[in-house]
């Protein structure tokens, strides 16, 4: 019997995720008002925010499974920021206090400086509906 690999693992969608992320900052970065588009991609950068969180216990764990626990802690508290820059950015969302929203995305910028966007590869269907879907999760 061969061995499963399954490769779809937490990395590789963390990594998918960090790209979505940063097309759309990118893309948010050249609108020159806050609009219904706009708005889509902000949510759609809080929810990729959110499910990278959401993998980093998975890939933490894998280490913790080897018995390296300083690794698995480092993992953990070098990719802290996704939470945190998350429910920030939801918070600004939200409230519709779109006049901060360009100082959070200073903020946010550095955490993407390593990826590399030389075409947009995300269709508009990634971020249409997005908003909607995000304020139907506080009704």
């Amino acid at each position: 019997m061969s061995r499963v690999i399954n490769t779809d693992g937490p990395g590789k969608r963390r990594n998918q995720l960090m790209r979505t992320s940063a097309e759309m900052l990118r893309r948010l970065s050249q609108k020159s008002a806050i609009d219904d588009e706009s708005k889509d991609m902000f949510a759609l950068l809080i929810f990729s925010l959110r499910e990278i969180e959401e993998g980093i216990d998975e890939s933490a764990l894998a280490w913790e499974k080897r018995d390296y626990w300083m690794k698995a802690e480092e993992f953990r508290q070098r990719w802290q920021w996704a939470g945190l820059m998350a429910g920030e950015l939801e918070v600004l969302v939200m409230q519709n206090e779109w006049g901060r929203v360009p100082q959070f995305m200073v903020k946010l910028f550095p955490y993407f400086a390593d990826v590399k966007i030389t075409k947009f590869t995300r269709k508009e269907e990634a971020w249409q509906g997005c908003y909607n879907k995000l304020i139907s999760e506080r009704r």
